[in-house]
């Protein structure tokens, strides 16, 4: 992933504050709308939208399960509601949910999505906010130094002419 940062043009700020957002959108229930949601708000914040979308991969089928369980029980505990920890079938909930969407019928959406859905978008803020300032300032600081070194180089070849 860095290799991909490296080459995409942008300032450190901007290339860093987009891969920022990716992050940390891939810890929203939004599934299915991350690269929106990331280009849309690395735009806002001036990132560059391309690493926002390298960010999203962060969530990815083998990170998801993680983040959905770390979420909602975040949420849940934020709410007050900890005692329920019985098994939540992820995929039948976004299931539902994108149906919903589809159809725009959501007579079901309130009973079968709404208790996990709210949960996790509560619990998803605190993740959100750590995992945009973690991943800035990691990709900020590197892309910096690689850009210092790059100066340097070409600093030296100019001499040695």
């Amino acid at each position: 992933m860095l290799v991909q940062l490296k080459r995409l043009q942008g300032t450190p700020y901007s290339i860093a504050a987009g891969f920022a957002c990716g992050v940390a959108i891939s810890f929203t229930p939004f599934i299915g709308f991350h690269l929106i949601l990331a280009a849309v708000t690395a735009w806002i914040i001036r990132g560059n939208v391309v690493s926002s979308a390298i960010g999203t991969l962060i969530g990815n089928p083998w990170t998801f399960p993680f983040i959905w369980i770390a979420v909602l029980s975040t949420g849940r505990f934020f709410l007050g509601d900890i005692a329920t920890a019985d098994h939540v079938n992820f995929i039948r909930i976004f299931e539902s949910a994108g149906r919903a969407l589809l159809t725009l019928n959501f007579s079901h959406f309130g009973h079968d999505v709404w208790p996990i859905f709210f949960p996790m978008l509560i619990g998803c803020i605190p993740y959100y906010i750590v995992s945009w300032f973690i991943s800035f300032k990691v990709i900020k600081v590197t892309l910096d130094k690689i850009a210092q070194r790059r100066a340097l180089r070409q600093t030296k070849q100019g001499e040695s002419k």
